[in-house]
């Protein structure tokens, strides 16, 4: 029978082409993890333990598929966000852990000052994917009323399923935010991380994610970076109260940029915040 240490040794063999040897380590344990459902200390610590033919086989499906380059979470489909977990297809992007400090950022700043409030905030989320923004917060902020858009009929049915798996009450629209018509000083936060890669960044990205998440949630052209950003900004100015807060997720390379046009439309007490790696990456923004 396959050991531990059988497996190790073939996933090596065989993503070597398409990860480095930490990635291929890391994707490893954490395949064995989900499949024998054993303790990633226990699987380190015990590499001759035996596993059946059944986990030996679902074990080889998951490298052929990581050998196209398929991310492990759509693989497996589902993915661990804020203490949460997420079901994924490629229908939605893969929740990232730099989006779970813009969500830690949003409910610090709601328990601050005039910002506590007693009935609970009202929250939109723009372009919420599978749902993993908009879920945490309501998960987190009980009394607050979160909704949540996206253009993707496909992206909002995960998200609308991943709402049931974690048992909160979201509220989900069809909308495309380019086209989109505000409502009147209604939400108190509006939170957003959208599409902002261009090609020059594309050209820096593993093909795991060019190549399998979706491009519409992804990337702009490179002519207008802050193309969401400022539709964004616009519906904000009309559609939060007064005082009301902004949140993005930003491309590290137009943090300042950001900035700048959030100032111009009369925007104040403009943060950019860097991430856990020290990028540029967040920016919060009041009415």
């Amino acid at each position: 029978m396959e050991t531990v240490k059988d497996v190790f040794n073939k996933f090596r063999q065989r993503l070597a082409a398409v990860y480095d040897a930490q990635e291929t380590e890391a994707l490893t344990l954490a395949a064995i993890a989900e499949i024998t459902q054993l303790g990633r200390a226990g699987i380190k610590a015990f590499p001759e333990r035996e596993l059946s033919n059944e986990q030996s086989a679902r074990l080889d499906d998951i490298a052929t598929q990581l050998q196209s380059g398929k991310p492990l979470q759509y693989v497996l489909g589902k993915a661990e966000f804020y203490g949460l977990t997420f079901n994924v297809n490629p229908s939605v992007l893969i929740p990232r852990p730099e989006t779970e400090e813009l969500v830690e950022w949003v409910i610090g700043s709601l328990g601050i000052g005039q910002w506590s409030l007693v009935q609970g905030a009202n929250i939109l989320d723009i372009g919420t994917g599978s749902g993993c923004i908009a879920i945490s917060l309501k998960k987190n902020l009980a009394a607050a009323d979160v909704s949540a858009m996206d253009i993707s009929a496909d992206a909002l049915q995960t998200a609308q399923g991943n709402a049931v798996l974690n048992r909160v009450e979201v509220n989900f629209m069809e909308r495309d935010i380019l086209s989109a018509k505000p409502d009147a000083a209604k939400y108190d936060v509006i939170v957003s991380n959208p599409p902002y890669v261009t090609s020059h960044d594309k050209r820096q990205m593993h093909t795991n994610v060019t190549d399998f998440e979706p491009h519409t949630a992804l990337f702009v052209p490179d002519e207008e970076p802050l193309l969401f950003y400022k539709v964004i900004a616009d519906y904000a100015l009309q559609a939060l109260k007064n005082p009301g807060m902004l949140f993005f997720e930003i491309n590290e390379s137009y943090g300042t940029e950001t900035v700048a046009m959030l100032a111009a439309k009369g925007f104040t007490d403009i943060e950019l915040r860097k991430d856990m790696s020290g990028r540029d990456r967040m920016i919060k923004a009041i009415k």
